[in-house]
């Protein structure tokens, strides 16, 4: 879509009611997708506390800094994807701020580095009460999210959009919540980190496993362009099976305790994405699927934590 030809079209607020205004900025801000940026914080939070006391603001501090970067990821994802011309009016799925509700780029676009500038100014916050170099991280995992869809070479266009997401939203994510409360890293909040990084993952699988046509259309190649859309259902399958054996593995080795099997009542809902994926040939037809493969992370993550405090 031409920027200059539509410029008229795009600058107008919106035509949503005024009753239901707010939720063009809800939608913005891709809200099933944010569950990758509270529960590792959770989970971070939640072992640190088998062995110290929690620091509330810090936690605060944290898990507001970490959605305010998974939202203005979301947000250069939108203005990007239109720059590119990945979407338009017909798209599938929740973004369209800019293509269906008429809301200037320049906006959303304002709207992503505000999001980014907070999120440093807490980032500024938590490291004067613990260390400079989770200030330095922060960055980086800022910069990560606005290359992910932004730049010459965005992440998201390459096979590698999933292993990135899941080790910076993810690992890094948990191992910062867990430091700033602790002081210190060790190998068992590594481990455990490990199935929610790899569900992260499935989440930005389960969105190219829908945006395959379009995104194969416009010459990206990613994971899921790569494997052909079965493969990649059988990929994502297998991943969110691996999940569940690591944890199993966790429990076995005596790193969690056995109330750490209460994240397998998620197993349904996992089930429920494959399956929502299988046979399928439209976009909208799969949108099912990628809500499930999201749920998926948010009940996993807040039964680990749920464990994790019962193991206190």
């Amino acid at each position: 879509m031409n920027i200059q030809v539509k410029s008229e079209y795009l600058c107008r607020f919106s035509t949503t009611p005024g009753g239901k205004r707010w939720l063009v900025w809800w939608k913005l801000l891709r809200p099933h997708t944010l569950t990758a940026s509270f529960v590792p914080v959770a989970i971070g939070t939640a072992m640190a506390l088998l062995s110290h006391t929690i620091n509330i603001g810090l936690f605060l501090s944290m898990l507001l800094a970490s959605t305010l970067i998974q939202a203005a990821t979301n947000i250069f994802n939108e203005y990007y994807d239109f720059i590119s011309g990945l979407d338009h009016v017909q798209s599938v799925g929740i973004a369209g701020t800019i293509v269906r509700d008429k809301v200037s780029p320049k906006t959303i676009i304002m709207i992503a580095y505000i999001f980014a500038s907070l999120a440093i100014l807490l980032g500024l916050y938590i490291s004067m009460h613990t260390s400079w170099w989770i200030f330095f991280v922060g960055i980086i995992c800022i910069m990560v999210g606005y290359f992910y869809s932004g730049g010459p070479y965005p992440i998201a266009a390459t096979p590698f959009g999933e292993l990135i997401a899941g080790a910076f939203m993810g690992l890094f994510i948990i191992l910062i919540s867990f430091f700033i409360q602790t002081g210190t890293i060790n190998l068992e909040i590594s481990l455990v980190s490990g199935p929610t990084s790899i569900l992260i993952g499935t989440i930005l699988m389960a969105n190219n496993i829908r945006d395959l046509g379009d995104d194969k259309a416009h010459g990206r190649k990613t994971l899921a362009i790569l494997l052909g859309h079965k493969k990649a259902v059988s990929f994502l399958a297998g991943m969110l099976a691996f999940a569940y054996l690591w944890l199993l593995g966790l429990v076995f080795c005596g790193i969690l305790s056995c109330w750490a099997l209460l994240v397998f009542a998620s197993v349904p809902k996992a089930l429920q994405a494959v399956k929502g994926f299988q046979d399928k040939k439209t976009a909208d037809q799969m949108m099912p699927a990628m809500k499930a493969t999201a749920q998926t992370n948010t009940i996993f993550g807040l039964l680990l934590v749920l464990a994790l405090v019962l193991q206190y």
